[in-house]
């Protein structure tokens, strides 16, 4: 790597967690001045200038429905929520328990409405898909990533059909959004893939020290899920975000 590509990736890297630490501050001592529509617009402003910060552009294709809904979407990596957020920062993501405990991070996810699930407790997916199911029926946006964990971005892992249980319990639909992150050489960019043991530090390096990356969100229309079978549902979705990635 050239001394001016390293330089240019620090730098972005400084403002990135400079970034963080505002974000973080304003959900310490802001958020409690706002209302509901006053947070989601600061989640969408820091998501999008978070990206921006790494270098990353963002295109969007298709749009979201209104009101409550399920957003289902393929996982590539923890700027997936920051991608979804600056389009549509009233989704409350579904997440690993263990996301609490990352330092700055996990304030700020908790700040977006995030609901915790233990993914080692095969019981906790019933707790989860309750909650789900009390938000969407509140009128909240609930967003899940059915693969579990993260993939190449490329390629997707097979669906996990249980969160898609509360989309149909309630009769509320499902929107399918397909996240690719491409570079100057790559259609998916290893930069953006947090595969294996990647630590959370180095994702932030690779993206920061990436060229031409840009966050492609397609967003495919809603799918009625009124007597829907939940693993024929999750097959169906998973297919519509394949297609997509195949463009």
């Amino acid at each position: 790597m050239s001394v001016a590509r390293t330089a240019r990736a620090a730098w972005r890297l400084a403002r990135a967690v400079l970034h963080g630490v505002h974000g973080l501050l304003v959900v310490l001592l802001r958020f409690p001045a706002l209302d509901v529509r006053g947070r989601q617009q600061r989640v969408q402003w820091w998501s999008a200038k978070m990206l921006r910060l790494l270098g990353m552009a963002l295109q969007v294709q298709g749009t979201f429905r209104p009101g409550a809904k399920l957003i289902v979407a393929n996982h590539v990596s923890w700027i997936d929520i920051l991608a979804v957020h600056a389009v549509c920062p009233e989704a409350r993501f579904v997440s690993k328990a263990d996301v609490q405990r990352w330092p700055l991070v996990g304030r700020l996810v908790a700040a977006g409405g995030t609901l915790y699930i233990e993914r080692e407790r095969r019981r906790d997916a019933l707790r989860v898909v309750h909650q789900m199911a009390e938000a969407l029926q509140a009128g909240d946006t609930v967003a899940v990533f059915p693969e579990g964990t993260t993939g190449d971005g490329a390629t997707l892992l097979p669906f996990h059909a249980n969160l898609l249980q509360a989309a149909i319990a309630t009769g509320l639909p499902v929107q399918p959004v397909a996240l690719r992150y491409a570079d100057s050489l790559h259609a998916f960019s290893p930069a953006a893939q947090w595969l294996d043991d990647t630590t959370l530090a180095g994702t932030l390096w690779k993206l920061a020290r990436a060229d031409g990356l840009v966050a492609h969100v397609h967003v495919v229309t809603a799918e009625g899920t009124r007597h829907a079978d939940r693993r024929a549902l999750a097959e169906h979705v998973r297919t519509l975000i394949a297609e997509r990635l195949a463009v």
